[in-house]
């Protein structure tokens, strides 16, 4: 062991290590008999001193049992060590109560994706509701899945989406307000101020104002649940087509939300090259857009604003 280590904590100098990746890990390693300092096991709070020999010996990602299916989506973008990926609405992430089958895991299956503790997700770095369509990106190897979580947390994965909402925005806002589940229904997220909320950060853009509605963008600094559909709720404009957050207004013909992963930008974690994807609107949201832009108010005439004189005309009274 070098001196880079010497004097640190056993758990933090195992967690720093490329291999471990977090103090949380070293932390199960060092319960589960992975991590000896001299051929022993010892304490996470062991000082570690020069010269002694640290063996670590990270655990094997679970086996999966789930079977490859096929499921809807396209693969934007794919090599060695990772995807990204163009989901459908209407497709869930990743098994969970109620969806045991039919998930973009199991249509990844086949596409070799690894990492992570967790079997039943393997390489799921983040995901997206079920009725939000767009990007996600999934790794192929522990050391990448690790990699990328680390960049999430870091926030060096940019994520933007384009939304539909309704009202007229202002031209660009940044909504930081924490975000926890609703005390009355479970299922929900909401605006909170309980210990067990976690801070959130939204930025949006207005791209156009559409009278009733305004097509934003938006980028996530965190990674909440439900995060954009709560806090552009909370501030008076909810997405259009949401049945949990929205209004009981015209949905443009939507089946689901207007909201759509549309950009996924970061620095390759094995190569260093800089990958930038982004993802058309799917033609459900296009169709409302264009129903939205057909019900906007026409603009005024341009250099005919009030006041503003006739070509030719003198402005002097008649005689």
């Amino acid at each position: 062991m070098g001196p880079d280590l010497a004097g640190r904590r056993l758990d933090a100098a195992v967690g720093s290590l490329e291999a471990v990746g977090s103090r949380a890990e070293a932390q199960r390693l060092i319960d589960g008999g992975r991590v000896l300092v001299g051929g022993v096991p010892r304490a996470k709070r062991h000082l570690l001193a020069e010269g002694e020999v640290l063996e670590v010996s990270p655990a094997p990602s679970p086996m999966s049992e789930l079977e490859p299916e096929v499921v809807p989506m396209t693969v934007r973008y794919e090599d060695a060590h990772l995807l990204v990926v163009d989901k459908p609405a209407g497709v869930v992430t990743h098994p969970s109560a109620g969806h045991s089958g039919g998930t973009l895991v199991h249509g990844l299956l086949a596409h070799a994706i690894a990492g992570g503790d967790d079997p039943t997700r393997p390489g799921i770095v983040h995901r997206l509701d079920r009725d939000t369509s767009g990007l996600l990106v999934v790794a192929r190897s522990e050391r990448a899945h690790r990699r990328l979580q680390r960049m999430l947390r870091e926030r060096e994965i940019a994520r933007t989406y384009t939304a539909l909402v309704h009202g007229a925005t202002p031209p660009a806002l940044s909504i930081d307000r924490p975000i926890g589940r609703d005390r009355r229904i479970r299922t929900r997220m909401a605006i909170s101020d309980r210990d067990d909320a976690r801070e959130a950060m939204t930025h949006v853009r207005r791209l156009e104002d559409l009278g009733r509605f305004s097509l934003l963008e938006v980028r996530l600094e965190t990674g909440r649940t439900h995060q954009i559909r709560v806090h552009l709720e909370s501030v008076g404009h909810p997405v259009v087509g949401d049945r949990v957050y929205g209004r009981r207004e015209e949905a443009l013909g939507l089946e689901r939300q207007f909201l759509h992963a549309s950009r996924l930008a970061f620095v390759h974690p094995e190569t260093g090259e800089e990958i930038d994807v982004e993802s058309p609107l799917p033609h459900d949201l296009e169709l409302a857009l264009g129903r939205a832009r057909r019900m906007a108010p026409a603009p005024p005439p341009r250099g005919r604003g009030p006041g503003v004189p006739r070509p030719g005309a003198t402005g002097r009274p008649r005689a």
